[in-house]
């Protein structure tokens, strides 16, 4: 999974369609991740040691990885990640080569799991 904690991304689906957030918590097995601040459900709460006072709470909800996209965090465009061989992560922008962000990164190798656009 190329995804990980504090990543900034794009929410491509659902009620938040169209913004951005930080990842708070990724769960690897469900494919699901939290984004601060996005998502945010409301939940009615009895009086508990939990929720001493009870009420109506606010809780952020898991999205599913399918449907974010990273952003770049320098030009803030959708981007693809290409990982290399060392588990380096690499941001190539729509449009720009693989090799082209390879040179970007400072790196000279090959590839794993690149995909074309």
């Amino acid at each position: 999974m190329k995804i990980k904690k504090n990543d900034l991304v794009l929410i491509l689906k659902g009620k938040d369609k169209g913004k951005t957030g930080t990842i708070e918590r990724v769960y690897r097995k469900e494919n699901n991740l939290i984004i601060s601040g996005k998502n945010i459900y409301k939940k009615n709460a009895k009086v508990s040691r939990k929720y001493p006072k009870g009420g109506i709470i606010d809780l952020p909800m898991p999205i599913n990885i399918s449907n974010v996209s990273i952003v770049c965090q320098a030009c803030n465009k959708k981007t693809k990640i290409v990982v290399d061989r060392k588990d380096k992560k690499i941001e190539r922008i729509k449009g720009e080569s693989i090799q082209d962000a390879f040179k970007k990164a400072g790196l000279d190798g090959g590839i794993m799991g690149a995909v074309d656009y």
